[in-house]
C-alpha cells in the first residue's frame, strides 16, 4: 500500500476565530508528526463542523498517529470522526492530487 489519507472531523463550538485560536499550539507538534506530508484544515461554520484531511506516507504512519498522543486527547470528543482511505495514485496523479 501507498500513501494514505485520514479524514477527521468533529462538531465545531464557537466561531472560526474561536477555532483558530484553540487550534494555533496544535498546528506545529501535528506539522511534527512523523510521516505526515501535509494536513488541510478543514471548517464549516454553517453546518458546525471543523476537522481536517491528512497525508500519510503509508498505513504504519497512520497507525502510530491514530495510537499517539494527539488522537488520545482528541477522543474525549463524543462527536470524533476518523476515517481511513487508501489514495489510488494513479487516478490522483492524472488530476493533480498533491501525493508526490
Amino acid at each position: 500500500m501507498g500513501v494514505q489519507i485520514v479524514q477527521i472531523t468533529y462538531k465545531l463550538e464557537g466561531s472560526r476565530e474561536e477555532y483558530v485560536k484553540e487550534n494555533q499550539p496544535y498546528a506545529q507538534p501535528i506539522a511534527d508528526v512523523p510521516g505526515l506530508r501535509w494536513k488541510v484544515w478543514t471548517i464549516n461554520e454553517e453546518g458546525g463542523e471543523a476537522g481536517g484531511v491528512y497525508l500519510f506516507e503509508d498505513q504504519a504512519f497512520v497507525q502510530a498517529f491514530l495510537d499517539g498522543e494527539i488522537i488520545t486527547e482528541m477522543k474525549a470528543d463524543p462527536s470524533l470522526s476518523i476515517q481511513t482511505f487508501d489514495v489510488i495514485e494513479e487516478l490522483t496523479t492524472t488530476t493533480r492530487g498533491p501525493i508526490n
